[in-house]
């Protein structure tokens, strides 16, 4: 039931298959004929399925058996040898599921996809959380979502798709954003997870002047819209947002998508698996910043990973995945000359201002006046109306 398909004129996918989960309207009923056991999927699950039936995750067919599982925590590679930043597992606390069964997966009462469970095991979540977050501190989000929110067990098999999960907002497939990419072209991704403030439009339209991007390149902006920490924006929310913006700015060479993917906030090795969803896209460079995917402590206020381990790690890998890096500028905002690199504004002694997320927050709760110089009047007007 797997269709490969042949991409246009864009970088290889990863693994050189571009995969579509997707079942026929003719092949649907004797698939849900055979389903054995029926099993609901929370909102994490819901978008790494969804990536899998579209292909995001390519060439995955299907959640990771318990080879392949190990492989990835301890090597960053399936047992194939391919790179893979972090596991793509289902999970279960149901002790009648075994290898053999076909499951039907459901999302908000949604027939998604059937599932043919391989392998079933009980993970070791502790080593788990140490190789791929580097701490095993219930203070890491993902460590909490591991040991919290996952079943006791973890299911491998192949999934065939049914329907994509109903959300308020589009989310284009790698096949249908490659069709609409610009062929032949630098495509520059820019990733995110919160609205888009002034200094993440200078980030991302600087980043088309790099040494390493061709001068007709385009950037796409393809912001996470799944689950994140606890305390970010909802998904329905940003995307207002960033529709806003883009109506504002009309900017020609920047093109905008959403990705349903559920953040781990794992640093380093969530780089590496933006990289190749991203690849799996049409991308063809990356914009890398200080700290990307991070998180801190929420004792001490320590960083989980250090600000440039996600940009080298990345740099390391990036001539296998046929891709290359982007490091962000660290832009600051001065009253002589706007937005400049910390050290050009240093250099030259001119006036910062700053405004944290925190203080931004509360300057829109409380209906102060945002400065123009940090936020997008549209950006700040869907905010206060959500």
């Amino acid at each position: 039931m797997t269709a490969i398909i042949s991409p246009p004129s864009h970088i290889a996918p990863h693994g050189n298959s571009l995969v579509n989960r997707m079942v026929s309207e003719a092949d649907r009923p004797a698939l849900m004929a055979s389903v054995t056991k029926t099993v609901a999927c929370g909102d994490r699950e819901a978008c790494d399925l969804e990536l899998l039936l579209v292909g995001g995750f390519s060439p995955l067919r299907g959640f990771m058996d318990k080879q392949d599982y190990h492989a990835v925590i301890d090597t960053m590679r399936t047992s194939s040898g391919l790179l893979f930043g972090l596991p793509v597992v289902f999970h279960t606390d149901r002790e009648d599921i075994a290898p053999g069964d076909r499951l039907l997966l459901t999302y908000r009462g949604q027939f998604l996809a059937v599932m043919d469970v391989s392998s079933k095991w009980l993970p070791n979540k502790p080593w788990e959380a140490q190789q791929c977050y580097g701490t095993t501190s219930i203070e890491h989000p993902a460590v909490r979502m591991i040991s919290g929110e996952r079943g006791r067990y973890y299911l491998g098999g192949s999934v065939h798709g049914l329907s994509l999960p109903h959300r308020g907002f589009s989310c284009q497939t790698p096949t249908q954003l490659r069709d609409h990419l610009p062929k032949g072209r630098d495509v520059v991704a820019f990733q995110c997870r919160n609205p888009i403030h002034k200094a993440h439009y200078a980030l991302f339209t600087r980043a088309l002047e790099a040494k390493n991007v061709s001068s007709d390149a385009v950037v796409l902006v393809h912001p996470t819209c799944g689950p994140t920490q606890g305390d970010d924006i909802p998904g329905e929310v940003r995307v207002k947002t960033y529709e806003c913006l883009a109506a504002e700015v009309n900017n020609p060479r920047i093109y905008w998508s959403y990705l349903p993917y559920s953040m781990h906030m794992a640093g380093p090795r969530e780089a590496l698996q933006h990289m190749i969803i991203r690849k799996n896209y049409g991308c063809t460079h990356f914009i890398i910043g200080r700290d990307m995917a991070g998180c801190k402590s929420s004792m001490t206020r320590e960083d989980f990973y250090g600000p440039y381990d996600a940009q080298d790690l990345a740099r390391t890998h990036c001539h296998e995945l046929g891709m290359q890096v982007v490091p962000s500028l660290n832009l600051v905002y001065t009253e002589e000359e706007g937005y400049i690199s910390t050290d050009r504004a240093e250099e030259k002694n001119l006036h910062v201002k700053t405004l944290s997320g925190t203080k931004f927050r509360q300057m829109l709760r409380s209906g102060e006046d945002i400065p123009e110089w940090f936020a997008f009047r549209s950006v700040v007007d869907v905010l206060r109306a959500a």
